[in-house]
C-alpha cells in the first residue's frame, strides 16, 4: 500500500472550478490505477474518474456520467501526483471527495488498498 496526501477542497460556489491533488510516496506496482471517489451526504461513494497504469503507461481513463464532459483527471507519475479538476459545479457536486490507490486495473471500492485524506467540498448555489 502507498500513503495519500489530499489538498484542495472546501467552499466554493456554483458555477466555479473545483481542484484537487492528491500525493504519493511513490510505491507503484506494474499496473495500478488511481483514482478519485465521492460520497455525497446520505449518498454512497462512488467512482468519479480513474485512470490506469501498465509498466509505466497511461492505460485507461474512466469518467462517470454525471461529471463526463466537465472533469478532468491528471496523473503525474514522475511527481507522484493525481489530480482532479471539474468545472461548472453545481450542488449536486457538494461531497467528500477521496483519492484511491489500487493494484487492479479497475478500482472499485473493494480494490482500493490506500485511501487518502477525505476533504469535503461544498458548493453553495
Amino acid at each position: 500500500q502507498v500513503r495519500l496526501v489530499e489538498s484542495g477542497g472546501g467552499l466554493v460556489q456554483a458555477g466555479g472550478s473545483l481542484n484537487l491533488s492528491c500525493s504519493s510516496d511513490g510505491r507503484t506496482s506494474r499496473i495500478d490505477t488511481m483514482g478519485w471517489f465521492r460520497q455525497a451526504p446520505g449518498g454512497e461513494r462512488v467512482l468519479v474518474a480513474s485512470v490506469t497504469r501498465i509498466s509505466g503507461n497511461t492505460g485507461n481513463t474512466y469518467y462517470s456520467d454525471s461529471v463526463k464532459g466537465r472533469l478532468s483527471i491528471f496523473r503525474d507519475a514522475a511527481k507522484n501526483m493525481l489530480y482532479l479538476q471539474v468545472s461548472n459545479l453545481s450542488p449536486e457536486d457538494t461531497a467528500t471527495y477521496d483519492c484511491a490507490w489500487g493494484t487492479e486495473t479497475r478500482l472499485s471500492v473493494e480494490d482500493v488498498v490506500s485511501w487518502g485524506q477525505g476533504p469535503q467540498v461544498t458548493v453553495s448555489s
